[in-house]
């Protein structure tokens, strides 16, 4: 079959001329029968006018087009051939002087020729859709919301596609004069809010959302009436901007999973490019932990400034690898792009990297972060958050670097467990590295980021693919959450706002339930939670909150020129004292117990409390709130009730 394939275009031309010759015959037999012509005339005539015919064809690309996928184009292509290629065997009849019969009959001739050509395409397309159509048994049916460009794109490309996963059901808009309509042969319904009522009882499984250009509110909205229904849920990314990227251009390359952060029911952050650029270019730049996910996309963005070299550090090799291939595919060798392997707890090894490179911008993502590993180990994230901080902030103030930007967390606001209280001090060793530098030290913090290694969305995702149990720490927490690309644009503005000693916060919106999180994951990928898949709840990890502080609720905050990030200004902290804090957190690293250790921390950071201690101040507070909630509700029913 595939070899036939490549002779198609051939066949079809045969198919034409012995039509044309037919036909044309049929048409001059009559008067051959009489005696009127002689055969070796009509031959010659009927050639001619085949030859003219073809000339046209074959200069219109007629035999290139795929015609199981043909359209009023290409068919207005197939009859401006005919009628062009007797138009000239006419004008060259009537120049020649030849008889007005051969022009006549030649005329209809070449009209039952033409109908003879069509009736063999719809013919052929016939049998692709209804009997070749047959291979395609089995395909899901699916719903496609949106009925524009992208939509009726989409439906186009399904229905052509006969080894294709899906096949269109219906299409769903909202736009009043689209409902009732037909399009591509699949009828438009709406409107969209009355999704679960149009869906029920049919055979439709899944859904399609193809309208790339909607707000991220009406998106969540759209999502959730999708979780109730039990179909899976697909979603359409936008084919121009990934052609843009170089990504697949096709519809159906460009249909992905649904992703938590389409729940998130807030726009994106933009951030101010044009001053993140004029920032990077031209500079050279470091990332401490650059293979990791926010390291990574951190060298991702900033290497789409055009900075004059950039310098990833990391001591997993098998990471910062995929990196450096990544970005040597996307940028052709036009990125000067370093990767060396190493920690940042080695001071030698940091010395000779700044004293080799001299980079001028430092960003430093380089930490242990998982919390329940680090309550277990606690010496190592001493060593690799603390210490590997101070001796990075220290190489960059003794080389004169611009500015440093240290990746924070918002478990560093009264933090309850190891990490969080290391992410403080290292805080603390910005402030106590900035006086008398040249160099601008600044804080980023923020929240859960959607996507980064050891976060719960990829957890509940292989959860999901395995059957099930999707596991929640508690019922009861609440997360907020932005998405990779937004964290790493925050580093970069603040990067750019820093004068030194600044924590810059994002305004990370409205915070999230875990469990509904879980549930709509679970109803969007096409179960239904506590039937399909069941949800269990853990109990809370080693030194986790039920409930982050909302970090822009600080009254030391204030807003930048951007309003979506706020800064806070912390006082100094003296070098000298600072050195010897560090200076006893060593000989307790070294002597000491983990006993002493946590006593250490503690002293280091009053702030550092007991995760049972918040969590049960955080209920408390909760129950009041749903108390006041609750009589307020009641309140306004009684008088209500006697209005």
């Amino acid at each position: 079959m595939m070899r036939l394939a490549r002779y198609r275009g051939w066949i079809v031309l045969a198919l034409d001329v012995c039509l044309i010759f037919a036909c044309n015959i049929l048409m001059f037999w009559p008067r051959y029968l009489r005696g009127d012509i002689r055969l070796i005339n009509l031959v010659a005539h009927i050639g001619f006018l085949t030859v003219c015919v073809l000339i046209f064809q074959l200069a219109l690309k007629t035999y290139e087009s795929l015609w199981r996928y043909a359209e009023s184009r290409e068919y207005l292509i197939l009859l401006s051939g005919l009628g062009e290629g007797f138009a000239l065997y006419a004008g060259l009849n009537l120049l020649f002087g030849a008889e007005q019969v051969w022009i006549t009959c030649a005329f209809f001739g070449t009209a039952v020729a033409l109908i003879g050509m069509l009736t063999i395409r719809f013919v052929y397309r016939i049998y692709r859709f209804r009997v070749a159509g047959e291979q395609g048994k089995g395909r899901r049916q699916v719903a496609i919301i949106g009925s524009g460009t992208a939509g009726v794109s989409l439906v186009y490309e399904l229905k052509h596609n006969m080894n294709g996963s899906y096949i269109p059901y219906c299409m769903l808009d909202d736009a009043p004069d689209k409902i009732g309509k037909v399009v591509h042969g699949i009828p438009v319904r709406g409107p969209i809010n009355d999704l679960c009522a149009i869906l029920q009882d049919t055979p439709v499984t899944e859904i399609i959302l193809a309208i790339p250009d909607l707000s991220a509110q009406r998106r969540a909205e759209i999502l959730e009436l999708c979780a109730k229904t039990k179909c899976r849920l697909r979603i359409l990314v936008d084919p121009v901007s990934q052609l843009e990227r170089g990504s697949n251009p096709t519809m159906t390359a460009n249909v992905r999973g649904v992703e938590i952060e389409d729940l998130l029911g807030r726009e994106p952050v933009e951030l101010d490019k044009e001053n993140i650029r004029a920032f990077i270019e031209g500079k050279t730049v470091l990332v401490t932990g650059g293979g990791g996910s926010i390291g990574s996309e951190l060298c991702r963005q900033i290497a789409e400034c055009r900075p004059r070299r950039l310098i990833a550090l990391d001591i997993a090799e098998n990471s910062v690898y995929d990196l450096q291939q990544d970005l040597y595919h996307r940028f052709r060798g036009t990125l000067d792009f370093v990767v060396e392997i190493g920690s940042v707890r080695d001071e030698d090894k940091i010395d000779r990297l700044f004293r080799s490179y001299r980079p001028q911008l430092v960003f430093h993502a380089a930490a242990h972060k998982h919390v329940p590993l680090m309550e277990h180990c606690p010496e190592e994230a001493v060593k690799n958050n603390i210490f590997g901080t101070y001796h990075t902030a220290l190489a960059a103030r003794r080389y004169h670097a611009e500015a440093f930007v240290l990746i924070s967390t918002d478990k560093a606001v009264n933090p309850t467990n190891i990490m969080g209280a290391t992410k403080y001090l290292c805080e603390q060793v910005l402030q106590g590295m900035r006086e008398g530098s040249d160099t601008r030290f600044a804080a980023v913090r923020f929240g859960n980021v959607l996507g980064s290694s050891g976060s719960v969305i990829p957890l509940f995702k292989k959860q999901i693919a395995y059957g099930g149990p999707v596991t929640v720490t508690d019922k009861r927490i609440i997360r907020y959450f932005m998405t990779i690309p937004e964290a790493v644009q925050l580093v970069l503005e603040a990067g750019s706002l820093s004068q030194s000693g600044e924590v810059f916060v994002l305004d990370m919106g409205k915070p999230v339930r875990i469990l509904e999180l879980a549930e709509n994951l679970i109803r969007l990928s096409g179960y239904t939670p506590y039937e399909d898949i069941q949800i269990q709840e853990i109990g809370l990890r080693p030194g986790e909150k039920l409930y982050e502080e909302l970090l822009t609720q600080s009254a030391d905050l204030s807003r930048t020129e951007n309003d979506k990030i706020f800064v806070e200004m912390r006082p100094a902290v003296d070098r000298h004292e600072m050195e010897d804090w560090l200076f006893q957190l060593s000989r307790v690293l070294e002597h000491g117990s983990r006993a002493d250790l946590f006593r250490e921390l503690h002293r280091l950071v009053p702030s550092f409390c007991e995760p049972e201690q918040v969590n049960e101040a955080a209920v408390r507070r909760m129950e009041q709130q749903q108390q006041t909630d609750w009589e307020q509700s009641h309140s306004e029913r009684v008088v209500q009730h006697i209005s």
